[in-house]
């Protein structure tokens, strides 16, 4: 009988404990911390928050740094329609932002409505692709040979991105300083891009490329024109080609603006194109072409000067290019074929670095009086050339028509076959005209 009553007294002690410490024992609990969320700018982004024992207690989401609340338990608080709340179970529970934007940038925190209330805290980093600031970024700029080019890019993200330059054509980018110290560099990393003393060479497409490592990355293209007036470059001043030949004159121009380029004989006669001339302009780079004038079936009456001439809004400059007739064999072009750098150029051209060259126009009484000497003499050349020639030729048939009688009168005792009389006799007449012909 006293067996039933102790096991009611247990029960009594039992119940008795502190009912306090016994509700703890039960009481809700974080699975897993709140993890950190980074996330680009336009994306979803999703804390889960893990509890356990939740039983009839209520879990809220507030963002810690402005105080706002989100979500109580199922139910959305905020005003924002971008924000959700879902549950799986009364363990997990979900606080969504859709199309995250900057201004969802911050600290969230999931909360537990115990007494004292239990929460924990998890980060969202809102991260941006770069852009440029249309209002500080350069765009295409023109400035005069010898100047100074300044070119700015700017961009914004997060985080702060990093601007560099290239060329656009794969180039060096030369940096020259006050102290005439010149660096060339692949890639230029600042923000702002400063070209001193500027140069011809330097002209041309610049990319500037933004990132900070969230795609995509930017570029912008930036033309750089350098001005200067135009200059001329000739290989041959001075052509002889033979009559009734093709022969073709070329000039080589540099210009920034492009240039008006056009022939005129020495005469003020434009030349255009027609059966009896082919006029051809070919471009070579941004600021360089070449001028090229054929003229077919050389007379006497094309025989004489010819000037290339290039004009822009910085000025004008000319060359003279003078025909003369020499003798030789019908050949279909005279003209030589040369490689562009291996000119060797009737106007100087100076360092662009330190002075920046032109073409100054040629003396015509010089030239004139130049061409007629270098003609009087070539002539003189010739007609004693010729009669030294002719005198040697006559020498040299006299003394191998009496050979040749030699040996035909030896040919007529020979008792061997014909062939071998006129192998032996062509043979000994082949050695006398190399002997003659070497002395």
């Amino acid at each position: 009988m006293q067996q039933p009553w102790s096991i009611y007294l247990l029960a009594i002690f039992m119940l008795g404990l502190d009912s306090k410490l016994v509700g703890q024992a039960f009481q809700p609990e974080f699975a897993e911390p709140l993890m950190n969320i980074t996330i680009p700018v336009g994306r979803d982004a999703t804390f889960r928050c893990l509890v356990q024992n939740l039983g009839g207690y209520r879990v809220g989401w507030v963002k810690a740094d402005t105080k706002a609340i989100q979500a109580i338990h199922v139910h959305v608080i905020t005003n924002n329609h971008r924000v959700a709340v879902s549950h799986n179970g009364p363990t997990v529970w979900n606080l969504h932002i859709r199309s995250v934007q900057e201004e969802d940038r911050g600290q969230y925190m999931c909360q537990i409505n115990t007494d004292p209330m239990k929460s924990q805290i998890g980060y969202l980093d809102v991260v941006v692709s770069p852009d440029f600031i249309a209002e500080e970024t350069s765009g295409d700029i023109m400035v005069p040979e010898g100047g100074t080019a300044r070119v700015s890019c700017r961009a914004r993200g997060m985080p702060e991105p990093r601007v560099m330059w290239r060329r656009e054509d794969g180039a060096d980018i030369v940096l020259r300083e006050s102290n005439g110290i010149k660096t060339k560099v692949a890639v230029y990393e600042e923000e702002v891009l400063t070209l001193n003393k500027i140069s011809r060479s330097d002209m041309g497409a610049y990319l500037c490329i933004a990132s900070n490592g969230v795609p995509p990355s930017v570029s912008k293209r930036i033309i750089i024109k350098v001005h200067f007036h135009p200059v001329i470059q000739v290989p041959n001043q001075l052509i002889g080609a033979p009559l009734g030949t093709d022969t073709t004159l070329e000039c080589y121009v540099e210009s920034s603006p492009k240039s008006i380029n056009y022939w005129v004989r020495d005469s003020n006669e434009m030349v255009i194109s027609s059966s009896k001339y082919e006029v051809m302009n070919t471009v070579i780079s941004s600021f360089e072409s070449r001028m090229a004038l054929t003229v077919r079936r050389l007379t006497e009456e094309d025989i004489g000067g010819y000037r290339c001439v290039a004009k822009n809004s910085l000025g004008e400059t000319d060359s003279l290019i003078r025909i003369y007739e020499i003798l030789g064999p019908t050949v279909r072009n005279t003209s030589p074929v040369t490689r562009r750098g291996d000119l060797k150029y009737s106007t100087p051209i100076e360092d662009p670095d330190e002075q920046f060259g032109s073409a100054e126009r040629s003396d015509d009484e010089d030239e004139t009086t130049d061409v007629t000497d270098r003609l009087q003499y070539q002539t003189r050349n010739r007609t004693v050339q010729h009669t030294t020639n002719s005198a040697h030729e006559q020498k040299l048939s006299n003394k191998v028509r009496k050979i040749s009688n030699k040996f035909e009168i030896k040919s007529g005792f020979e008792t061997n076959s014909c062939c071998r009389v006129h192998s032996y006799n062509l043979h000994i007449a082949i050695l006398v005209l190399n002997f003659y012909a070497y002395n």
